[in-house]
């Protein structure tokens, strides 16, 4: 007769106590070991967690939240419902709360004061360690609240109040990298075309288009043209400086979409890219920069940083160590054939 199998074993779950006990060290020491909190030393933080990777441990979330106080969540509210600036600063954060052991719930707060509001509500009723607001402009934007129940980092789109926590890209150095560029490779007669004057990007990217002339001892070809974020615009903008018949040898373009625009007009008035005139671009978007013939040099603001750096921060106020202020990311040079 066959014996009948019994139940299966019950395989006992390692816990933090069998972790301090091999340690050799309290329940209390091994949880702010393995936590990252309190004051300890190298030597016994490290003792703690080899033993905890040698036995498998695992933490228990539950427990870790009664223990800590903290839920290891984080509010991410944004206001760009396109997703090509935010995309690139959430993807950035979430590599620096992955580290930390947190996860992010995503809002979409669309631009709409109602809609924020709610969902600010319902993380705070989920009791979110804290929350990133990342924003699509850099215009400064209204703080989410006031007096609220955990720290709020600015990502990208940064506080009016300038005691908040911002992390936002380096506008002026933007155009001076575009600019030192264009000088570098022998332009001297430099042109600007951007967006809308009403935008504060537009306007930071000309005045320091202005100041990194200044430096270099020269100066713009006419004014900044100003008009909207679009390729129509680079081509109609590109058209007036030709009509004017402006001496120019090269265009520093607000962003890459319109000097996309930019370099179609040109190439279409027979004007030959990069050898009569140069053109460089802002935002490495790389859908419209490879794409552009030729190929866009661009600066890069270093959106991904912005929302590592970000996080960081965050991080770093939810255990105790808030860092006010405007956080400024630089960007980078991205070399193509324009």
């Amino acid at each position: 007769m066959t014996e009948e199998p019994g139940p299966p074993a019950v395989v006992r779950r390692v816990g933090i106590a069998d972790v301090a006990a091999k340690a050799g060290v309290s329940v209390g020491t091994a949880s702010k070991a393995l936590n990252g909190r309190g004051r300890l030393r190298d030597e016994t933080r490290a003792r703690v967690r080899s033993v905890a990777a040698e036995l498998g441990f695992a933490p228990n979330n539950v427990a870790r939240s009664l223990l800590t106080g903290r839920t290891f969540t984080v509010g991410v509210i944004t206001t760009d419902s396109y997703g090509r600036f935010g995309i690139p600063v959430m993807r950035g954060a979430e590599d620096s709360l992955a580290a930390g052991e947190m996860i992010a719930f995503l809002c979409d707060g669309r631009d709409d004061p109602i809609r924020e509001s709610h969902h600010l509500r319902k993380l705070l009723e989920r009791r979110v360690d804290g929350i990133i607001v990342a924003g699509r402009r850099t215009d400064p934007r209204r703080p989410l609240g006031d007096d609220l129940p955990v720290p709020v980092v600015y990502a990208f789109a940064p506080s009016s109040d300038p005691d908040d926590c911002s992390v936002v890209s380096d506008e002026r150095g933007a155009a001076r990298l575009a600019v030192e560029h264009l000088v570098n490779t022998g332009r001297q007669r430099i042109a600007h075309i951007t967006g809308p004057e009403s935008h504060a990007s537009a306007r930071e990217r000309a005045t320091g288009m202005a100041e990194a002339l200044a430096a270099q001892g020269l100066e713009p070809v006419g004014h900044p043209l100003f008009g909207s974020w679009t390729e129509a615009w680079g081509r109609f903008a590109v058209a007036q400086l030709l009509r004017a018949k402006e001496d120019f040898d090269g265009v520093f373009c607000g962003s890459d979409v319109l000097a996309r625009g930019v370099t179609d007009g040109l190439r279409e008035a027979g004007i030959s890219l990069p050898t009569q005139v140069g053109v460089v671009g802002v935002d490495n978007w790389g859908l419209v920069a490879e794409a552009a013939r030729p190929p866009l040099t661009t600066v890069d603001l270093g959106l991904e940083e912005i929302g590592r750096r970000s996080a960081e921060l965050l991080l770093e106020a939810i255990n105790g160590r808030p860092s006010p202020g405007v956080h400024v990311v630089p960007g980078h040079l991205v070399v193509r054939e324009s």
